[in-house]
């Protein structure tokens, strides 16, 4: 029974509990070694009970432990205590990203996005260390206070599901893969599903399948068709609404094949959300079953008899007996006779003839193809093929260039647009994914006067009026017209709080594709005057100072402070973001950056006996022991025969954390047989060399 001050493992003690899970309580705990708070993950009696189930969950939380990512909860220590089993982690203060959906109803779609990147980058890394973490969630993710995405509970799932732990033990079954519901294989795609799951949610606000029971809801994962985020949001980017699909595919094999290229598209999404470039692959459509027409059967079985004919005739004529001498015979029959044996004559050459002109022909198709792989048949870049790319949307010149680069000629021709901005391709007379000869030309519509040249005055597209909308409404219409949008606050005794008072561009004019428009949107009258807050950041300190005067401020501390941001000497924070409406008069507490913070760490703590991490492991055995750091740098190597090593005092190191590693040898037991003549023979145990690690934290240097 845990209570609140007692110890554990001689060095971390219990101050609260935070959270409870299916099979553990977490508490807030100080560990008096290194003086720092940590979160200490005890599990709970029902499992603690289980010996096979504690021990893959030790082996399962010690290979976590060796995973150090800025995006996953970093595991420190894993030990036992009376019968209690406890695991060591990173303690972040933060939110779980479930609360914090809970908490927004649903994220913007940016933020969905970015938080989905950071959650996956901890993943990858764990997926290179071939560790899988077969439980990912809301719940398993935290949003620090500083905003850092952490992924936790590496190791634990698979040590729960090797042992058949339930579904209501392991945490919600809305996020189960396919695989994982039919109980099969799982592997590093199952994570990649789950994610896809996770990423639905924040952007939806719900999950996509619900039901009365984890059974009911399992199956529905098995069987029904996964909805699309955007039938609940519609403004969600179809880039994003692909990359949800493709990561919940039921067929492992369609899904992202790697979380570097999930990762590699859910960027991509932030860059041009409106981009429909998610392809999802299917790897049994070449092989698919399909239905042979009639014509096809036709061709077959004329094909068929073609084959069989000569076959058929030389198998005949090799079984037939030996004629016999033939009785007289009319002259009539002596003329039928004759015809018969010309027309099995010349059956014979034609035979013959197709016999070898076939395998003259497949001996030429061989030797040709023989001749390509090895290039002596190389016909030049004329009679080569290439396949056609999309280049509408982009510049001329881009487009021209991509296409030459492909070994393609180009036409241009130009169409006045009101709908594309002056310069770019409008249409291509060869559609992307089209196979074409090298050298072949392709022609071009590019938006443009007729003689080619471009009206600066209507170049662009036209920028809808949103003046008077609501802000959401007004979002919306300039992000379908093809704008981005920045906003701004404003007061109006005459346009009602919410709605767009003014933008620029105007409305009617025209601006460039991908272009800002900002919207100011209205607060309501200004019964307190207040005055909006400036943007200082970035600027010298006496220029900021002077402009928060001017605006009715008052400025209160002026602090140093590092920032790799920001250059030395300039305003680097204040209390108050920029854009804000406060009162005047208030007190401006500004930062001035001193740049970067050149951060180093010392280590001075005992080194302890590899003994408590291999139970084979006997004193006064030699010992060599390395001290690693994250980076892979080496700060200490020594080797001992006795245990703790407290000559150790490490500075000035770039590393937060590192390895202790031990490598020593242990000898198993001797034996002893007995001779022919009665002798007991001892035969010495077999040698092992063995390596064993512990992770450990470094201390930062004031």
């Amino acid at each position: 029974m845990i209570k609140i001050g007692m110890m554990i493992g001689d060095r971390y003690e219990i101050l609260e509990r935070i959270g409870t899970g299916g099979m553990s309580d977490v508490y807030k705990a100080k560990d008096h070694k290194l003086n720092r708070h940590v979160a200490v993950k005890v599990l709970k009696q029902e499992f603690s009970e289980n010996t096979n189930f504690v021990s893959k969950f030790r082996v399962e939380a010690q290979a976590a432990a060796s995973l150090m990512h800025p995006n996953i909860v970093n595991v420190y220590d894993v030990g036992e205590d009376n019968g209690v089993y406890y695991i060591v982690m990173e303690l972040v203060e933060g939110i779980t990203l479930k609360k914090y959906i809970e908490k927004k109803a649903r994220l913007s779609v940016k933020e969905a996005v970015s938080i989905a990147i950071q959650a996956c980058m901890g993943i990858e890394a764990a997926h290179n260390n071939h560790i899988i973490h077969r439980d990912i969630k809301p719940q398993n993710i935290i949003i620090s206070k500083d905003g850092k995405v952490k992924v936790t509970d590496f190791g634990i799932a698979k040590a729960a599901t090797s042992n058949t732990i339930t579904s209501n033990v392991m945490g919600s079954v809305h996020y189960t893969s396919p695989e994982q519901a039919r109980g099969g294989y799982s592997d590093e795609k199952s994570d990649i599903y789950s994610m896809g799951i996770t990423l639905f949610e924040m952007l939806t606000g719900r999950v996509p399948f619900n039901g009365e029971t984890t059974v009911a809801i399992a199956i529905k994962h098995i069987q029904e068709e996964m909805p699309s985020p955007r039938e609940y949001v519609p403004e969600i980017p179809v880039s994003v609404e692909q990359i949800v699909l493709k990561c919940t595919q039921k067929s492992p094999d369609r899904r992202y094949h790697s979380m570097a290229a999930l990762i590699a598209d859910l960027k991509r999404a932030l860059m041009s959300p409106d981009e429909d470039f998610v392809r999802i692959d299917d790897p049994d459509e070449s092989m698919a079953t399909r239905a042979v027409e009639p014509r096809e059967r036709t061709e077959i079985k004329k094909q068929a008899r073609k084959k069989e004919a000569p076959e058929e005739e030389l198998r005949l004529k090799k079984n037939t007996a030996p004629k016999k001498k033939k009785p007289p015979v009319y002259e009539e029959d002596e003329e039928d006779d004759d015809e018969e044996d010309d027309d099995d004559s010349r059956m014979e050459k034609i035979t013959t003839f197709l016999a070898v002109l076939g395998a003259v022909l497949i001996g030429c198709a061989v030797i040709f193809l023989v001749g390509r792989t090895v290039g002596i048949f190389d016909f030049g870049a004329e009679s080569s093929q290439v396949t056609m790319i999309d280049v509408t949307g982009k510049a001329e010149a881009d487009a021209q260039k991509a296409l030459e680069d492909l070994g393609l000629k180009t036409e241009i021709t130009y169409q006045e647009s009101d709908s594309v901005e002056a310069g770019l391709v409008i249409d291509q007379d060869v559609k992307a994914g089209a196979t074409l000869a090298s050298g072949s030309k392709v022609v071009l519509t590019v938006s443009g006067k007729a003689d080619g040249s471009q009206d600066s005055s209507q170049s662009g597209i036209p920028v809808p009026d949103v003046t008077g909308a609501l802000e959401a409404e007004a979002t919306a219409t300039l992000q379908k017209s093809g704008f981005t949008v920045t906003k701004s606050e404003g007061f109006s005794d005459t346009v009602a709080a919410g709605q767009v008072i003014s933008q620029e561009p105007q409305g009617g004019s025209r601006a460039a594709s991908g272009s800002a428009v900002t919207i100011v949107i209205s607060q309501g009258p200004n019964a307190g005057n207040k005055v909006a807050m400036p943007d200082i950041i970035g600027l010298d300190p006496e220029t900021g100072i002077a402009i928060l005067t001017e605006s009715g401020f008052l400025v209160g501390q002026q602090e140093e402070m590092s920032d790799a941001a920001v250059p030395e000497g300039k305003i680097c924070y204040a209390s108050y973001t920029a854009g804000a409406l406060v009162e005047p008069g208030t007190t401006i507490d500004i930062g001035i950056s001193v740049g970067p913070k050149a951060v180093t760490y010392s280590y001075q703590e005992p080194v302890p006996s590899p003994a408590d991490l291999d139970p084979e492991y006997r004193e006064g055995t030699e010992c060599t022991v390395t001290i690693t750091g994250q980076s892979g740098t080496e700060y200490m190597k020594t080797t001992v025969t006795s245990f703790p090593i407290t000559t150790v005092n490490l500075h000035g190191m770039s590393d937060p954390a590192g390895l202790i590693t031990y490598e020593y040898t242990v000898e198993g037991a001797a034996t002893s047989t007995t001779d022919a003549d009665g002798n007991v023979v001892s035969t010495p145990g077999e040698k092992t060399r063995k390596t064993q690690q512990r992770t450990v934290m470094f201390t930062a240097e004031g």
